[in-house]
């Protein structure tokens, strides 16, 4: 095992035991501070809703958790690529599931492991336990049992059951082959298809197809031993039902003139031959993973014609069943459906489908660094962090239960119940993510100015490991050398000591720019070679004069002590009257950004309206609309007092600068974020009805100690202080920040550098 792969290894490990064992816990949703709560929570107040319950057994959806719970169950006989590892070694997988279900729908999961290969208890056990849920997912059970144990489960049961392993394979794919059929001009009822693989994923694949008009006669299966006939013995009905009358026996016979192939088996059994022997505009979903049935490079090489979709997230068309099973539970659950039926997979099918057919919003163009992303082969299905998935995939699945009759509780006002979804989508570190991915697709080379911190290190190491940036350690060489061995960071990173003999051709050469800028401002030639002895100094002119494309610094100091010379060295960008800082926070309300946090103490009207316009272009790069409140403690024209009417002022610059500008104030902090109380007692504002996402605050000291009372009390995460306005992509962090605020913060830095990259192309394409 390489040393990488065992640090991997240990991370993972580390991951699941740190600081408390699992990924999983049970949060109280009620309050219980005082007697009063805990008398209403259980004994006495509990017997009320038992009592209620007993008259009418519906009721439980009314008084408890039951509608928002799904049970994730496994007996550990098919986990992942690990095959029968048993139910014990199944429950990271399981409580993975439930990580998933939460963040992506909002949905409680308990995962539920059972010591049972028998199929009669299995399903037995599920059906004791199924009254304290209000969904069933099973997962990772070998085939066939796990076909007879769905079928079972789904005809005595009364709440919904899904495989995901078979169905949100299927589902994904369905959606990405109607799509393709679209773009290849096919129709589906005319394809051959051949499907490799004979387990439970492939045979909900196929006979999703068949339920949207494929033809079975068109229609191959192989196993391992080959091609599936039907003049074979011993076949299990599930083979039997796709089993061929045509006279082939291998994979190269049966590709021979398709139109689709459907890989869920082993990697690279297709070959360029093999390829080269399929129709026109031959469609390939090579989903094993971790290694395709043909590597996607090689595919695109051999057919210009090709529409491929693979199981990967490094290529296009990522088949991923989390655009499925979270969303499809949320509305099955939303309409207490009885169960899932072949008309909710359609629909969450079409809806899939017709969802990449729509204008991709900038925040997916962001995270995938697109220009932007359109239907076409490159993309046939929606990517797993496209924030329309909630809104869209659950109505779709909510209303056909509700036309197919297995719906209890029918939605009325569709409007409100997709507003009600958005609100779901609140706090699940999405932007974290998509800053991660963005950041991940053009790495750029990033100075860390504090690299003999252990912190500092430790982070230098992910963004590295990761893919995030390359790194570039400045401090004590022999310091650094030895904490990477304690890291077991062993990467050939570049070291720089700016303070060593070794360093000093780079040394002088930077002090020279810099006193040729700063000659006239009380600099000496000597006195700036000093300056470069500091790492600051020395990090953010490498930044500067193009040998580093983003700095970070500020672990160890305090922010004023770092800002200056970066300030000194990069400078404002053009136009730019003052530097200021937004930080991010990560709240149950979706991304707050708030400014300006650390460098503006008593800024002006007009320093608030300039702060206010780059924290509505910072918000864009990230690919969200602005809706921003100038905050004060008075409410439009409330208070005379000159620190409420400055933030007047300040509105009414940007408005008559930027009129299409989502922006108002002076407004108190509570009406800008209570959308409700906004509306009524100030229609007239630019911002009424809007969900606010942005705030800006009169004065640094009210900024700070809101975001760190954020921080602290609520736990939010903070991503930041990030700098705006200046030349260079340099950040600062708050003192003492924590590993995972370094690897954000240097995501940030190197889309902050891709940005500014795209910028000066455009500029240069532009140029006679």
């Amino acid at each position: 095992m390489s040393k990488q792969k065992q640090r991997q290894r240990r991370e993972a490990l580390v991951y699941h035991a740190k600081p408390q064992p699992g990924k999983i816990k049970v949060v109280p949703t009620k309050p219980y501070s005082t007697q009063r709560d805990l008398g209403l929570a259980y004994s006495p107040g509990v017997a009320e809703p038992c009592l209620e319950i007993k008259k009418n057994k519906e009721n439980v959806y009314k008084y408890t958790a039951k509608g928002n719970l799904v049970a994730i169950i496994s007996n550990g006989t098919a986990v992942l690529g690990l095959g029968d590892i048993g139910p014990e070694a199944s429950k990271p997988v399981m409580e993975g599931k439930s990580l998933l279900f939460k963040i992506f729908a909002d949905i409680d999961g308990i995962d539920i492991e059972l010591d049972t290969k028998d199929v009669d208890k299995f399903v037995e056990t599920v059906k004791i336990i199924a009254p304290t849920f209000g969904g069933i997912n099973l997962e990772d059970i070998k085939a066939p049992e796990a076909f007879e144990i769905e079928r079972r489960l789904k005809e005595e049961l009364d709440i919904p059951v899904m495989h995901d392993d078979q169905h949100g394979t299927a589902i994904i794919s369905a959606a990405a082959l109607l799509n393709a059929l679209v773009l290849a001009k096919k129709k589906i009822e005319k394809i051959k298809i051949v499907v490799s693989g004979a387990g439970a994923a492939a045979v909900s694949c196929t006979r999703l197809y068949k339920a949207f008009g494929a033809n079975p006669e068109n229609i191959v299966m192989l196993d391992s031993k080959g091609v599936i006939r039907r003049d074979a013995e011993n076949l299990s009905k599930e083979k039997l039902e796709f089993a061929t009358e045509r006279k082939i026996n291998t994979l190269e016979e049966a590709i021979n003139g398709a139109d689709v192939f459907i890989g869920l088996s082993i990697a690279n059994i297709v070959t360029p031959k093999m390829l080269e022997s399929m129709a026109k505009n031959p469609i390939v979903f090579a989903m094993a993973n971790p290694d395709p049935e043909v590597e996607y490079e090689l595919a695109i090489a051999t057919r210009k014609d090709i529409i491929m979709a693979t199981g990967r997230s490094d290529h296009p068309n990522q088949v991923n069943n989390v655009l499925g099973f979270p969303f499809i539970f949320r509305g099955a659950l939303d309409v207490r459906a009885t169960k899932i039926n072949e008309a909710m997979k359609m629909a969450a099918v079409k809806a899939l489908a017709s969802l990449a057919k729509e204008p991709v919003p900038e925040q997916v163009n962001i995270a995938y660094k697109e220009t932007r992303l359109s239907f076409g082969k490159d993309y046939i299905i929606p990517k797993p962090f496209d924030p329309r998935l909630i809104a869209e995939i659950p109505p779709a699945v909510a209303k056909a239960a509700m036309e197919s009759g297995v719906a209890n509780s029918p939605i009325v006002d569709w409007d409100k119940y997709r507003e009600e979804l958005l609100q779901r989508s609140g706090n699940d570190n999405k932007l974290v993510r998509l800053l991660l991915n963005r950041a991940k697709m053009d790495p750029k080379r990033v100075v860390f100015a504090e690299a003999d911190q252990l912190d500092v290190l430790k982070a230098a190491q992910i963004v590295h490991d990761e893919g995030i940036a390359e790194p570039i350690l400045l401090g004590n060489r022999r310091t650094i050398t030895e904490l990477k061995k304690e890291l077991e960071f062993d990467a050939d990173i570049t070291i720089i000591d700016p303070k060593t003999e070794a360093s000093k051709e780079q040394r002088d050469r930077y002090a020279i720019k810099f006193w040729e800028a700063r000659k006239r401002s009380g600099i000496s030639l000597y006195g700036a070679g000093n300056k470069m002895r500091e790492r600051n100094y020395f990090g953010a002119m490498m930044v500067l004069e193009g040998d580093a494309d983003g700095m970070i610094s500020g672990y160890s100091r305090a922010y004023p002590t770092v800002v200056k010379p970066i300030l000194e060295t990069i400078g404002r960008a053009s136009k730019v009257k003052k530097v200021a800082t937004v930080n991010i926070m990560i709240t149950e309300r979706g991304p707050l950004f708030l400014a300006d946090t650390s460098i503006n103490i008593d800024p002006t009207a007009e320093d608030i309206a300039e702060i206010a316009q780059m924290t509505a272009n910072t918000a864009s790069r990230f690919g969200f609309e602005p809706v921003m409140a100038l905050l004060s403690y008075a409410n439009f024209g409330s208070s005379s007092h000159p620190h409420a009417t400055k933030v007047r002022e300040a509105a009414g610059i940007l408005h008559a600068k930027n009129p299409d500008l989502a922006i108002d104030g002076e407004i108190q902090t509570d009406f800008a974020l209570n959308k409700e109380l906004h509306q009524n007692q100030f229609p007239f504002s630019k911002i009424a009805g809007k969900k606010v996402n942005a705030l800006i605050f009169p004065n640094l000291e009210s900024a700070n100690i809101t975001y760190k009372l954020l921080k602290e009390l609520n736990k939010a995460d903070s991503i930041g202080p990030i700098l705006m306005g200046l030349r260079k992509p340099v950040h600062i962090l708050q003192l003492g920040a924590s590993v995972d605020e370094m690897v954000n913060m240097t995501a940030v830095i190197v889309i902050d550098a891709q940005e500014r990259e795209m910028r000066k192309k455009a500029s240069s394409a532009k140029a006679p």
